[in-house]
């Protein structure tokens, strides 16, 4: 009597069980954004991050040990195409990620990671975007946060694109496409961008600057790594 008693009262306790993580999965909205970046980083072109674990070594940085300091200083300006978060819409939202991937990155361990939203994006926007960008960079972070608000100008374009935060006071990035044998871009097709398991390949466009002006971690270059990207992924992604 007692087994059939304990036996009655585990599976009730595995159907009220499965009953709470089914209610968890089917509370947890659906959601996709295809979006795309305007991103540059210290790294020479073309950054080495997506072919190693560790970023360039930089001149100039030799008293952090032989052959330089690595980093990998980078400014992400986002524009969503189109998107959403449950019934909330993403369409047209921009953001935008600075900072640092470190010294070395084999454990998905990075440095430090800022997140700057335009005014415009909603709190409902902003509470999708922030989960969303946890998929797109599956990583650990030594340190992020949410800064203040910024006026986000964003502008891409075939042979010229250009980003900036609160007219470049706070950050700007500004790209100039490589010539190629064509007048198409040159674009790298078949490399994966983070997580995400979709995208239209890395257009090739060096930078003019590529800035982050505020703060104790500022920093600036010149003529060094960027690219455009449109990105794509889903929810369903995820659970796959």
């Amino acid at each position: 009597m007692r087994k059939l008693i304990f036996l009655t009262a585990f599976l009730f306790l595995l159907v009220n069980a499965g009953a709470a993580s089914a209610q968890a999965k089917s509370a947890a909205p659906e959601w996709a954004m295809k979006a795309t970046i305007i991103e540059a980083c210290s790294c020479p072109m073309f950054c080495q991050c997506y072919f190693n674990t560790k970023p360039a070594a930089h001149a100039g940085h030799a008293s952090h040990g032989a052959g330089g300091e690595h980093f990998c200083k980078f400014n992400n300006a986002f524009q969503v195409d189109n998107g959403n978060y449950g019934s909330v819409k993403l369409d047209g939202a921009k953001f935008w990620v600075s900072g640092d991937l470190g010294a070395d990155f084999s454990m998905a361990q990075m440095d430090w990671a800022v997140l700057t939203f335009d005014p415009s994006v909603t709190k409902e926007q902003r509470e999708g975007i922030a989960t969303i960008l946890g998929h797109v960079y599956p990583v650990k972070w030594k340190s992020f946060s949410v800064a203040k608000d910024g006026k986000i100008d964003w502008k891409a374009g075939k042979d010229r694109s250009e980003a900036r935060i609160d007219g470049g006071k706070t950050a700007e990035v500004v790209l100039t496409r490589f010539p190629g044998m064509t007048n198409d871009p040159i674009v790298i097709h078949n490399l994966k961008y983070f997580g995400v398991p979709r995208n239209s390949g890395f257009v090739m466009m060096p930078n003019e600057v590529e800035a982050y002006r505020v703060g104790d971690k500022k920093f600036e270059y010149k003529g060094t790594n960027g690219f455009m990207i449109t990105i794509d992924i889903t929810s369903k992604d995820v659970t796959k």
